[in-house]
């Protein structure tokens, strides 16, 4: 819900597993990505779950990914991976390695599609999940550079057993279940029982509230809370389901459940503060559910809207299906802690700490699929010395993981923030005030930005027409002079760059006071370091490996506006060369040198190679290894299908040769296929239109296809084949001459 984006301008994870289990395997990651182990700093949320990629578990589905084109399916995957299961007895195995007696599965069904998909346990189906694609495909027409987006949603379910590590859990399609959906992860989670009732508090159900009968309790938690307020008392919330069907003001009261799977609030708006309060509003383990399938601006369709007061604390919450988690207006906030939530599925921010909010903290919590930025800080009237420690953040769709906008001595520090998309990076320093009335705070004091990891982080602007960073630092509408300090962040698989300076109203105000001291940038898809605005900074200890193009970019927009001055201090390494060309845009992975050197002999040979599926014995390994008997065979009966090779970097291929296995057994068939080519791994665009290849033993089971091609990145793509319903084939060669 951070306001619309200028057009001004032109858990350890494991980022290389494989399983191989009833034949098939996937490798989720290119096999130059390291396994990425976090270390001190930078881990994130302390969590009750455990972490599941699809990818990396057990399937007879289709892989699809990894993308990074906005609007695809795999691009608002964990990982911009995920396993999609069309008709039955498609699965995805989980083998837990932590005890569990409950599932969180985060998927994605066809729009207007609702239904089941079935859970089994070690092979014997334990119940149905609910899936439904009511909250997702969400639009935004007045945010410029949105698509559609917000595709996955998730569904939780106690499994009404316990499961232990080494179990298999199997999310699978069976008669009637909905035909088509995509998995991206599963959490897995030992839920404790329900608290039982405090001592010194007033139950809900004292005032006429009853759980799970679809009635309107919201007169009764009204009751309750003045009640509990005016004896001292805390209201309790029991096990079950309670309506709330209007926004209740609230002021220096608690409010606790019996743990967040148990205690439900199912309402837009349960907590509505539209003045001041005085605080001391203590929030404690119960979950609101929405019912938001859209996002309006206009509506405050939080589970908490308004301002705190002092001293307030939410904490141990499951806040879902809302526009925003927490957004705090109409007021001042001081003291608050927001600690130990999960903000998921919501259609615009987690939380946004909006408007006079001082000595304030949001730690320990854990964000997934928000709609905008997850955790934001907007300056109206001054935001002072808060700040943002430990949390992770997992797919903001359209915007940044966390965003400071203006505010004094802000620290954010300590988080982990994995795959962000379209409009947004990683981390913003901004002083983007969005209004202009004289109520924004630009950024002052210090800003602190220290220990924070990042995966993946950053994303094509679709309005600036070229990157943003994993870490931003916007002068967008007035300069940033003040210091801001950036010491011992990770920067892991950027897609593009991983440090950015930008002005961008398009206007060239300076940035001057930004000092990185310890950087470890391991693999950006483009620069190190992408400077657009005027002024300087001090870079030390930045140390760069698997650096997609060249060191840094440094070109000011406007050209006028002057320059900008690198400050190297000691313990630079990796990111020296420079991109010269302010007319263009350094492409992905194009290389470190200014051209690729010529290379003779079949140049796929022992490269990386991946398919939309493989089965048996048949790895999509096999088309490279020099080997014409050994092949591979696609999943049968499910084109259309790929298969991708990765020359590491952009080649000059004249020509591809394909074989299958030159036995007689082999019968002559004919393969239709066509040939895309990319050089980043996610746009691909055709280099031969769809065609049918004549595959004969007599004349060695081999064809050759001319091409015309400078890419990294080679696909193959199989629409039919007379010999067998699957794609085939055993060496995918290719030639610079």
């Amino acid at each position: 819900m951070s306001p619309v984006r200028s057009t001004a301008l032109p858990l350890t994870l494991a980022l290389v597993a494989a399983s191989a289990v009833a034949g098939t395997l996937f490798a989720t990651a290119p096999t130059d990505s390291p396994p990425l182990t976090l270390t001190a700093g930078g881990n994130g949320a302390t969590v009750p779950f455990t972490e599941y990629e699809a990818e990396a578990a057990a399937t007879n589905g289709n892989r699809i990914g990894p993308d990074l084109t906005q609007g695809s399916l795999a691009s608002e995957a964990s990982g911009r991976q995920a396993i999609t299961l069309s008709g039955q007895g498609r699965y995805v195995e989980f083998t837990l390695t932590k005890p569990a007696n409950s599932i969180v599965v985060r998927y994605s069904v066809p729009d207007g599609s609702q239904g089941t998909v079935s859970v089994l346990v070690n092979g014997a189906k334990v119940r149905d999940l609910a899936v439904t694609s009511k909250y997702s495909y969400l639009t935004a027409p007045w945010i410029v550079g949105a698509k559609e987006h917000h595709f996955y949603d998730e569904s939780r379910a106690l499994l009404g057993r316990d499961v232990q590590a080494g179990d298999k859990v199997r999310v699978q399609l069976d008669a009637g279940n909905v035909g088509t959906a995509t998995v991206d992860l599963a959490d897995f989670e030992q839920v404790a029982a329900a608290a039982a009732q405090p001592a010194n508090s007033l139950s809900v159900t004292g005032y006429g509230a009853t759980p799970n009968d679809g009635g309107d309790d919201a007169n009764a938690f009204a009751s309750a809370v003045t009640a509990a307020r005016s004896q001292g008392r805390e209201v309790w919330v029991p096990p079950g389901t309670f309506e709330i069907g209007r926004g209740l003001a609230i002021d220096q009261v608690t409010i606790r459940g019996a743990g967040n799977w148990h205690s439900v609030l199912h309402s837009n708006n349960p907590f509505l503060n539209n003045g001041q309060v005085r605080g001391n509003i203590r929030l404690h383990d119960f979950a609101v559910m929405g019912e938001v399938t859209q996002r309006v601006d206009t509506s405050p369709d939080n589970a908490y809207h308004g301002p705190l007061g002092s001293g307030s604390v939410i904490s141990g919450l499951w806040m879902q299906h809302l526009k925003c988690g927490i957004w705090t207006m109409n007021g001042t906030t001081n003291g608050a802690v927001i600690e130990n939530n999960r903000f998921l599925d919501l259609a615009a921010d987690g939380l946004n700490f909006n408007g006079r909010v001082t000595d304030s903290v949001a730690r320990d919590n854990f964000l997934r699929n928000t709609g905008d930025d997850s955790l934001a800080m907007w300056s109206l009237g001054a935001d002072v010395r808060d700040s943002f420690v430990d949390n992770t953040i997992v797919q903001p769709n359209l915007a940044n993981g966390i965003a400071i906008y203006g505010g004094t001595d802000t620290t954010v520090r300590g988080n982990l923030i994995r795959d962000t998309n379209a409009l947004g990076g990683g981390i913003a320093i901004s002083n983007q005030a969005f209004v202009h009335d004289g109520s924004f705070s630009p950024l002052a004091g210090t800003t602190t930005v220290a220990q924070n990891t990042m995966v993946r982080t950053g994303a094509m602007n679709p309005n600036w027409g070229h990157p943003m960073s994993a870490i931003r630092f916007d002068a967008y509408d007035f300069p940033i002079t003040s210091p801001v300090t950036v010491t011992d962040n990770r920067f892991v698989d950027s897609p593009y760059s991983a440090l950015q300076f930008v002005s961008g109203g398009g206007t060239g105000k300076p940035i001057t006071g930004v000092t990185v001291d310890g950087a470890s940038v391991e693999g950006v898809g483009t620069v190190v370091l992408q400077v657009e605005a005027p002024g300087s900074g001090r870079f030390s200890g930045v140390v760069a490996s698997r650096v997609g193009t060249r060191g840094f970019y440094n070109c000011v927009y406007p050209s006028s506006a002057g320059t900008f001055t690198i400050n190297r201090g000691s313990g630079n390494t990796g990111w020296d060369s420079q991109w010269t060309d302010c007319g263009s845009w350094p492409p992905r992975n194009a290389g470190d040198t200014p051209t690729t050197p010529p290379q003779s002999g079949n140049v796929a040979r022992g490269k990386p190679v991946t398919s939309s599926s493989q089965v048996g014995g048949y790895p999509s390994s096999n088309t490279t290894d020099g080997n014409a008997d050994s092949y591979w065979e696609s999943a049968n009966n499910a084109f259309p299908q790929t298969l991708t090779v990765d020359l590491g970097a952009a080649t000059a291929v004249k020509r591809l040769v394909l074989t299958l296995p030159p036995a007689t057994a082999w019968g002559a068939r004919t393969q239709t296929l066509s040939v895309s080519g990319s050089g980043d791994g996610s746009g691909f665009s055709q280099l031969v239109g769809s065609t049918g290849y004549r595959f004969d033993p007599a004349s060695g089971n081999q064809v050759t296809v001319p091409v015309t091609a400078n890419q990294r990145y080679l696909r193959l793509t199989f629409t039919g084949n007379t010999g067998w319903p699957a794609g085939q084939l055993s060496e995918f060669e290719a030639y610079t001459s």
